[in-house]
Parts: structure tokens; C-alpha cells; sequence
């Protein structure tokens, strides 16, 4: 393979994923969940792949995080009425 420093890419990126996992252990068990999404990015003028790329890992983080909350929570629940059984 090549590595010519010379040779400016001519690719043009029309895609981008992430995936956020996150792992935590509640009570005695360990619960990981992941969040991914794929976006397409429009071939127009004034897009910013950068703030595109920084806006999806935003978007990706904050779901796997409110994701694992609301099952912590729910988890926290469920064993506060089975302790009041």
C-alpha cells in the first residue's frame, strides 16, 4: 500500500454512524445498552461534516445515557415494591 503524501483524496463522504454503549452494574447484575445511528449527509453547499460528526456523537451519547437512566430507574422501582411485599 501507498502512502503517497502528495495525493489529496477526491472521496466525498455521504455517510456517517456512531454507537454509544454503556455498561453499569446494578444491584448484583451488569446491564449494558447501545445506541446507534446512521445518518446520510446531504451533497449541498454549507454542510460542515465536522459539526455533523460532532452533533451525531452528541446525539448518540445522550441517548445510550437516558437510555441506561430510565433503566436504572425502572430497576430502582421494581426493587422498592418487591422490598415493600
Amino acid at each position: 500500500m501507498s502512502n503517497d503524501t502528495n495525493y489529496t483524496s477526491k472521496a466525498i463522504t455521504t455517510q456517517i454512524r456512531a454507537t454509544s454503549r454503556v455498561s453499569a452494574k446494578i444491584r448484583e447484575n451488569f446491564y449494558t445498552l447501545e445506541f446507534t445511528e446512521e445518518r446520510t449527509i446531504p451533497q449541498i453547499e454549507g454542510v460542515d461534516l465536522e459539526q455533523e460528526r460532532k452533533l451525531l456523537w452528541d446525539t448518540v451519547n445522550s441517548e445510550a445515557d437516558n437510555a441506561m437512566n430510565e433503566t436504572i430507574d425502572f430497576i430502582e422501582k421494581e426493587f422498592e415494591k418487591r422490598k415493600k411485599k
